[in-house]
């Protein structure tokens, strides 16, 4: 009887020390709230925000009720060595914990902060953050399971190292992919928002986040296609940052030509284009005034220099890049003539808007050099 009394007594001066340490962090609790709301230099403060979203604040005053609970049963059990001991191994695993808290409060309101620079869309970190936080929970449990059995964190690292292989696997993607990680950032190979393409076809979009173990990738069909940062690495893919960087969007395409309306031109035939369109007489007016039948261009050529000067003269065509027109060797389906240019909107509904609109007219423009596009019967 004698023992459950002692045992019913030490439950209760336990409860009452939990007690106390519950009421002392409601109190300290409710002080910090009211002063952070009141203190208008801390909310001033550009770290304000991302502090108060992570809890930084109330998990740094969950030590203090740890402190206490580590003082207290030096006052309640004086004389009781091995309740003390029991105590004290307790409460260091749960300011431990609190620790391991306060670490990831802090990793996530830097990682919050940053996100709102202009480095994170280059050098993005969150890969990084969380290959810290797996480092700081593994080292925060070996050393609470050292404090639960009473030894020594570098015995069960030792012991570990015996099974290292199996940790290997264990944590083989996420070690990949901070590896990963880390070539991409520092490669400059890719950032939030770049428009990526898998030669798979698996992913064709913006990139949305990178992550430890996945880059989320935004499809054009709005479908998400998560990738393996180290897939990235170890696969060739297309970065289309290139093109939104520069200074247009590149159209290419070929007009079939039907090559039995191939001839050279007459004086009447050149008369009649120079007449339909205006903007070849500048050309005309170039050529020698003594011209014979055999040194009149042939109305490809002239198609063909028609179709430069037309996109030229097109406000929407950036004539600062390559514009390339020119015959390619002929096929069964005719002759092609390439057409290559450049769109100064590369917003991809408007360049494909512009581009549709272009080839309209330049087919539609054939006839008026006696031209005929090719189409199979």
């Amino acid at each position: 009887m004698t023992d459950i009394a002692g045992f019913i007594k030490t439950a209760l001066v336990v409860t009452a020390m939990i007690f106390i340490a519950i009421g002392l962090n409601i109190l300290i609790q409710s002080i910090f709230r009211w002063a952070s709301k009141h203190s208008k230099r801390l909310i001033r403060s550009k770290w304000h925000t991302f502090l108060v979203k992570r809890k930084l604040g109330h998990h740094v005053l969950l030590l203090i009720p740890g402190i206490v609970l580590y003082i207290l049963p030096y006052i309640a059990f004086k004389g009781r060595p091995d309740i003390i001991r029991i105590l004290h191994r307790a409460d260091i695993i749960y300011m431990l914990i609190v620790m391991i808290m306060i670490g990831n409060s802090i990793l996530l309101a830097f990682l919050d902060f940053y996100s709102t620079t202009d480095k994170n869309r280059s050098h993005p970190l969150q890969g990084l953050v969380q290959g810290l936080q797996v480092v700081l929970y593994f080292v925060g449990g070996i050393i609470i399971m050292a404090v639960l059995i009473d030894k020594s964190p570098t015995v069960l690292l030792t012991g570990l190292g015996a099974s290292a292989a199996v940790l290997m696997l264990v944590f083989k993607d996420s070690i990949l992919g901070f590896v990963a990680g880390v070539q991409l950032s520092q490669n400059n190979m890719i950032r939030l928002g770049d428009w990526i393409q898998m030669p798979d076809g698996s992913a064709n979009g913006t990139v949305e986040e990178i992550t430890l173990n996945t880059v989320k990738v935004r499809n054009w069909d709005n479908t998400l296609t998560m990738i393996p940062p180290y897939t990235l690495v170890s696969i060739p893919f297309k970065n289309w940052r290139g093109m939104q960087e520069s200074g247009g969007r590149r159209a290419d395409k070929c007009l079939f030509i039907d090559m039995n309306t191939l001839e050279v031109c007459t004086e009447d035939m050149v008369a009649d284009i120079r007449k339909a369109v205006p903007l070849m007489d500048g050309y005309f007016r170039s050529l020698p005034s003594d011209k014979h039948q055999d040194s009149l261009p042939t109305n490809i050529q002239l198609y063909r220099l028609y179709i430069e000067l037309y996109l030229r003269s097109d406000p929407d065509v950036n004539t600062a890049l390559d514009i390339i027109v020119t015959q390619k060797e002929a096929t069964p389906y005719g002759l092609p003539i390439e057409v290559y240019f450049f769109t100064k909107d590369k917003a991809w509904a408007v360049h494909e808007r512009k581009q549709s609109d272009i080839f309209d007219h330049l087919m539609a423009m054939a006839p008026e050099f006696g031209l005929r596009l090719y189409q199979r019967p």
